[in-house]
Order: C-alpha cells, then sequence, then structure tokens
C-alpha cells in the first residue's frame, strides 16, 4: 500500500529501526508497489495524462505513479511526508540524468507539504492524485485532509483530485490476512489498525476537503509474488503490520501472516490474491 500511514501511531520505544525502513522501502519498490500498476494506468488513460498534463502526486513513495505519469510526458512533481527513505528511491527513479533528456528536469520531489514543491513561478497543477489507498486503516484518512487542503490551492479550478482506496473487503482475498495485523495489534488504541473499507471513504474525504465528485471506477488489483517470502515482504513492506509488531514481535507476525497467506498460495509455490481497488475523481471548485 502512501499520507497517514501506521508507522506514524508506534509508540516511542520505536520497534522498526532505520535499517528495517530502509529494508521495507526496498520492498515495497522492488515488490508491493508494483500492484497498484493497474490502478495507475485506469486513471490515467481516463483522466487522459499526457504531455499537456501538470500532475501533483501526494504520499508519491518512491515514485512509480509519478514514473509512469512522466512516461506518458506529463510535468511530474511529488510530495512525501512519511517516508525519506522512499522518497530517496523516488529521486533514483526520476533524476533527469536517467532519462537522458531535458523534458523532466522539472520534476520536483520534496519531502514535506504540497507547497514546497512549488513556489511563485510555478504553473497551477491540472492533476493532483493521492494514491496510498484509504479505508483499510482507523483513522487513516485523518491526515489527508489536510494535505489535499494545502494542496488544491496550487490546482487550477476544476483540475480533477484521485483519491484511491480498497474495495469491499469480501472482494478483497488480502483482507483475511489483513485482519492477523488488527488481531495482533491489541491492545493499542485503535487509529493506525486495519479496518474493513466502507462505501463511502473516499466520498467523505473529498466533501470534507472542499471536492465535487465528478466519477469513480473500480480497477482489479490481484496481489501476485513469486512465493511466501516474497509475499511476506510485500505485505509487511505497506506499514499495514507494523502497530502489530510493536505490539508483539517481528518473529510472531512473520509466523501468522505466514500462516494466514497459505490458502492463497498455488501449486508450484506462487502466491496470488484477487483484490478490487477502487477510485473517485474529484474537482477543485
Amino acid at each position: 500500500m502512501t499520507p497517514t500511514l501506521v508507522r506514524q501511531h508506534l509508540p516511542s520505544t520505536g520497534a522498526i529501526s532505520r535499517a528495517d525502513l530502509g529494508a521495507r522501502a526496498r520492498d515495497w519498490s522492488e515488490i508491493q508497489e508494483r500492484m497498484l500498476v493497474p490502478l495507475y494506468e485506469a486513471v490515467y488513460e481516463r483522466l487522459e495524462v499526457g504531455p499537456a498534463t501538470r500532475l501533483l502526486g501526494l504520499g508519491c513513495g518512491s515514485g512509480l505513479a509519478l514514473l509512469m505519469a512522466a512516461s506518458r510526458g506529463a510535468t511530474v512533481s511529488g510530495v512525501e511526508s512519511s517516508s525519506r527513505e522512499r522518497l530517496a528511491l523516488a529521486r533514483e527513479r526520476l533524476q533527469p540524468e536517467a532519462w537522458g533528456t531535458r523534458a523532466h528536469v522539472a520534476t520536483r520531489l520534496v519531502e514535506g507539504a504540497p507547497g514546497d514543491a512549488a513556489d511563485t513561478g510555478t504553473p497551477p497543477y491540472t492533476v493532483v492524485t493521492s494514491f496510498e489507498p484509504i479505508g483499510c486503516l482507523a483513522g487513516g484518512s485523518e491526515g489527508l485532509g489536510e494535505l489535499l487542503a494545502s494542496a488544491t490551492p496550487l490546482a487550477e479550478r476544476g483540475a480533477p483530485v484521485v483519491l484511491a482506496g480498497w474495495g469491499p473487503p469480501e472482494r478483497c482475498a488480502t483482507s483475511s490476512v489483513l485482519r492477523v495485523a488488527t488481531r495482533l495489534a491489541d491492545p493499542l488504541p485503535s487509529a493506525g489498525r486495519w479496518r474493513p473499507a466502507l462505501r463511502d471513504d473516499l466520498e467523505v474525504v473529498a466533501q470534507r476537503a472542499g471536492l465535487r465528485p465528478d466519477g469513480s471506477g473500480r480497477v482489479a488489483c490481484p496481489f501476485g509474488y513469486a512465493d511466501l517470502d516474497s509475499a511476506l515482504k510485500g505485505l509487511l513492506s505497506t506499514g499495514l503490520f507494523d502497530a502489530a509488531i510493536a505490539t508483539t514481535d517481528q518473529d510472531q507476525v512473520d509466523k501468522e501472516v505466514t500462516e494466514a497467506l497459505h490458502p492463497y498460495r498455488r501449486r508450484d509455490g506462487t502466491v496470488w490474491m484477487p483484490n478490487v481497488f477502487r477510485y473517485l475523481i474529484a474537482r477543485v471548485p
């Protein structure tokens, strides 16, 4: 899975080391992030993202969604405040010299708020995206409203703002695995723990931010892994199990998540979990 992640709710004792966070970011970039490619593609196709697009990615993570937009000719900027490790990987992916062209020199990736990615000479953004799926963490959308409030003044009037979230639990096989996080996280407070996605999660966030809903869609995003070890690394990289690790320990979480994955293991050893994600397009007033 991007602005308020569960790791922000960890106890001050710090159950996850900086080295572990670096490894998690790499696992996200190399294993997990690609699971959302169908979502990115569907949104970019619907919005006709291309050379005329000036896109701002909120919670840009390690930058795959921005890279895909840039490959379509868009000028992209990204902000990431919850994982400097992911942001470092995004910079590796999107540094201008990696493209061999001047077209992407304008790319800006910053740690902080949306305003840090723009200045008085920056043209208004024509698309704003927040692809970090909401609707699977209790309290997970609380920081997103503030982020949207600071981003929308930087976009032109009528610009689409894209929010993404998990689909209904009955259509997301991964939900059964994520329930392990909730059970093991007790007795931590509910904020930052997994919960089933609700039907109007995205609309509620948009309306609170003063945005006007203008269409939505559902996209199949199956989670497929080469083996159980890859599946474990990919899922832990989302941050959704951090509260469980803080409450119990890494070995306990590894053991129980691996057991929960067994029903989705195929005869060839691969792991396959069908999921549906939802996106909402809202407009800047």
